[in-house]
């Protein structure tokens, strides 16, 4: 759980914590956001800003509250959350159904990964066309994520490939039966299957960037609340989006914090090459900026889902609320 006394008071303490000893302000502020469960890429975020100096939460109390991905976004939209983690897809695929929530802040890129068994001859997504593959809830962000990306390489999901949704545990245990060809899995899984010798075929966000000609990250799922709720505590939410910024970028700055979170990330000690790999795998799965090229990319990507007919049209109302996380 150690966070460098040179990133958060050393040299570098000026971008991280001066806007938030600038600003601070004597009362507790109770904001009550969704934990990420352990096992997922997010789940070090926290360890993370609760390592921070007092001053960088600026009177902040955060109550973290669990749930899984469905019961998050219902918990946000009663009320019963007032921030969660959503994609872009999911947020405007919500609204048209009633919901009214924005994105305000960054969270995670997309860090799903094509994998096949090492002895498997299938060297990319296509060859698996006509193949049974498992992956994640057919309504999470991930696998909406991955038919943009699919179908953009020519790939229908839906039709080409016979999928098998569920859980990752279960999905882990028929790919290692030999059940399925291959297993759309996020990380830190995906570094804990290539630890034990199976193979990654495609990376998705890389898949999204050599599309689209873009070195930018490909976005997976950020800070999300309802509008209201943003627009009544906006000096909140931008607090909230510059403590994600810090730990986004303090995994970037030590990598190591990858394996120091283990526990959080769901590795045990005794998986050392999974450990050993996390830095180099897992570092770009954090998004360190909230700026407009991220916003612009955000669209297309919602644009693109549009056209693969994942969504039936695109947003009605901007869903996207910019913040100030500059130079944290």
């Amino acid at each position: 759980m150690f966070v460098s006394r040179r990133l958060l008071l050393g040299a570098s303490a000026p971008a991280l914590a001066a806007p938030f000893i600038r600003n601070a302000r004597a009362a507790v502020r109770t904001v009550k956001i969704a934990n990420t469960a352990i096992g997922n890429a997010g789940a070090i975020q926290r360890p993370i800003i609760e390592a921070l100096p007092a001053a960088a939460r600026d009177g902040l109390d955060l109550q973290w509250v669990g749930g899984n991905p469905g019961q998050m976004q219902v918990q946000l939209i009663s009320g019963a959350l007032d921030v969660a983690f959503s994609g872009a897809i999911g947020t405007v695929d919500l609204n048209a159904r009633g919901a009214d929530l924005v994105l305000f802040g960054p969270g995670t890129n997309l860090h799903v990964r094509w994998i096949v068994r090492g002895d498997s001859p299938y060297r990319e997504p296509r060859d698996l066309i006509g193949k049974r593959i498992a992956a994640q809830a057919e309504g999470s962000e991930q696998y909406k994520l991955a038919r943009v990306a699919a179908a953009a390489n020519g790939i229908e999901l839906k039709k080409d490939v016979e999928v098998i949704f569920g859980p990752a545990t279960a999905n882990l245990a028929l790919f290692e039966r030999g059940d399925v060809e291959g297993v759309l899995v996020p990380e830190p899984t995906a570094t804990r299957l290539v630890a034990r010798g199976a193979r990654q075929i495609a990376h998705l966000g890389e898949l999204w960037q050599r599309i689209n000609g873009t070195q930018l990250p490909t976005f997976l799922v950020g800070l999300a609340a309802r509008r209201s709720w943003v627009e009544e505590n906006r000096e909140v939410a931008t607090q909230i989006a510059r403590l994600f910024t810090i730990a986004n970028r303090a995994v970037h700055e030590r990598p190591e914090l990858l394996a120091e979170h283990r526990a959080a990330l769901g590795v045990p000690d005794r998986e050392t090459e999974a450990l050993r790999l996390l830095p180099e795998r897992v570092t770009g799965a954090f998004t360190t900026q909230w700026d407009q090229p991220l916003l612009e990319l955000i669209d297309r990507q919602t644009a693109a889902a549009v056209a693969a007919g994942i969504l039936p049209r695109g947003p009605e109302r901007p869903f996207l609320v910019p913040s100030d996380v500059g130079g944290v």
